[in-house]
């Protein structure tokens, strides 16, 4: 139960209670929130850059958090949050909601069976509209978000570490640019500066590797993203938005450049998880997440979702 919101802006706060079916305490100040109401858990949804300053009067007080991703702007930051929550009397979990994506869960469970073998490539493509307008445009900025590859693609550095969970990242190979996006745009604090498309290439300690290919220019597209994991015994694929077909194949001895009936890939439509009631465009993750998360409190075990798999998303 939403017990009171805080934002310093008024309109997110009106936008928030016009949402809520009850009238809920409302403040400006986090800080006067805390020390007014009696609260189970919090969850940090404001501007990448302030999650540490946010959470400092946090520590300590037991309450259970969840914090937006990404978990910081910097690794100096999230290493500070980190050694924070381990003195934490409470569950500290990191909101890298692209992991409840019922077609990513398939997707996470088949590159992990037997039938795909060791993965040793893993591919995401996201072909996308740029950035969206936000309050005060602060997502313009890279001081602000850490940047395109920190703000929205720390999901899919993630999701590399889910498919491959023994592997440690080693290194980090990229080339981005700012080609079309907010070229026009101007703000007090000066001319965006953040990315619009990049490839990315990550070589992990046990001689497999992830890319990333990023476009935010790219809405004349079939699919938003694109996860691909190859083994050396079969390969599975998804497509993302809308519950859009899974594609699972296996390594068999063909005639080179046939593709007759017995190719060996089996396609399946990926169907709403039912205790959704609301998809959109995140097929209802933020939802399944806070289901976890609730359950984690309830139970007294431990999130799912660490302080470390925000940290190693954003390094």
């Amino acid at each position: 139960r939403v017990a009171a919101i805080a934002d310093p802006h008024g309109p997110s706060l009106a936008g928030a209670q016009a949402t809520l079916d009850a009238a809920v305490p409302a403040y400006e100040d986090p800080a006067d929130m805390l020390r007014r109401e009696s609260l189970d858990a919090v969850v940090v949804a404001t501007p990448n850059h302030t999650h540490r300053h946010v959470l400092e009067p946090l520590w300590g007080t037991g309450v259970h958090l969840m914090v937006e991703k990404p978990l910081c702007t910097t690794v100096e930051d999230c290493l500070a949050v980190r050694d924070a929550a381990a003195d934490h009397d409470g569950v500290v979990w990191v909101g890298l909601e692209y992991r409840y994506m019922p077609p990513v869960q398939r997707f996470l469970a088949e590159s992990r069976s037997p039938g795909i073998g060791r993965v040793r490539m893993v591919s995401i493509r996201e072909h996308r509209f740029p950035f969206l307008t936000k309050v005060g445009d602060w997502n313009r900025f890279s001081a602000n978000t850490g940047g395109t590859l920190v703000e929205k693609c720390c999901h899919f550095f993630d999701l590399m570490r889910q498919v491959l969970p023994d592997a440690r990242p080693l290194r980090v190979l990229a080339s981005g640019g700012q080609d079309v996006n907010h070229l026009d745009e101007a703000y007090d604090a000066g001319v965006p500066d953040i990315l619009d498309n990049a490839f990315v290439i990550v070589d992990f300690d046990d001689a497999s590797r992830a890319l990333l290919d990023l476009s935010m220019f790219a809405e004349g597209s079939a699919y938003e993203q694109e996860l691909v994991a190859v083994g050396d015994a079969g390969k599975v694929e998804v497509r993302l938005p809308g519950f859009m077909e899974l594609a699972r194949g296996r390594r068999a001895q063909l005639v080179v450049g046939s593709r007759g009936d017995d190719w060996p890939v089996m396609v399946g439509e990926l169907g709403e998880d039912e205790r959704v009631r609301h998809v959109g465009a995140h097929h209802g993750a933020s939802y399944l997440e806070h289901v976890d998360f609730c359950a984690a409190i309830r139970e007294g075990t431990r999130a799912t979702v660490t302080v470390a798999d925000g940290l190693w998303s954003v390094a």
